[in-house]
């Protein structure tokens, strides 16, 4: 008989796991609380550099099932979750998906069912990122400054360049101008030469 495992994750403290235990359960999935590894962690680090992960993956046979609620809690990169998942299979592992209809990814439909997920999160991506090129110049050709708005009026980057000539402590002249070091450092640096 197949064991079953789950793996649960989120990326905050402030956040819990117990929904996706909850959510595995209600699937129909017989879970011990020995099998349910949780952890907290970024989608975005890789799977295998995970503590929790790793220490599952030691634990998994062929023959042992692995569920998840969802693909995202894998990884967000599609090629890492691709990965991860054709490790699995690879061991024996069967890996199955309860936001997909819980299709057993290694499956030939789930690789499938994978491989147009990839193609959609790309697609998702390229999209995003043309359309925030091209808000950028939009707001370029409207004249719109952009970045992190500056901290210090011109009068008073002058005033700090002023005190600097002077030889005042940098401490000294943020705490004048009620800001940060770092503020008063930026500015030395952007006037480098001229002081």
């Amino acid at each position: 008989m197949s064991r079953v495992f789950a793996y649960c994750r989120v990326s905050t403290a402030d956040q819990t796991t117990e929904n996706q235990v909850r959510e595995i359960h209600a699937a129909g999935f017989n879970l011990e609380p020995r099998r349910v590894i949780s952890e907290c962690v970024s989608g975005s680090v890789a799977a295998n550099l995970r503590a929790g992960f790793a220490k599952l993956r030691d634990r998994l046979e062929a023959g042992d099932v692995l569920v998840v609620t969802k693909l995202d809690r894998l990884g967000r990169n599609a090629m890492d979750v691709r990965a991860t998942v054709d490790e699995l299979a690879r061991a024996g592992v069967r890996v199955h998906c309860l936001a997909l209809g819980g299709a057993d990814l290694t499956s030939a439909a789930g690789r499938v069912t994978m491989s147009v997920l990839a193609a959609v999160a790309e697609f998702e991506r390229d999209l995003l990122l043309e359309r925030t090129a091209a808000g950028i110049a939009r707001a370029k050709a409207a004249g719109m400054s952009l970045g992190r708005p500056r901290s210090l009026t011109a009068k008073n980057e002058r005033l700090v360049r002023e005190r600097l000539v002077e030889g005042a402590p940098i401490a000294a002249i943020a705490r004048e101008l009620g800001t940060s070091r770092q503020t008063v450092m930026r500015v030395r640096a952007r006037f480098d030469g001229e002081l």
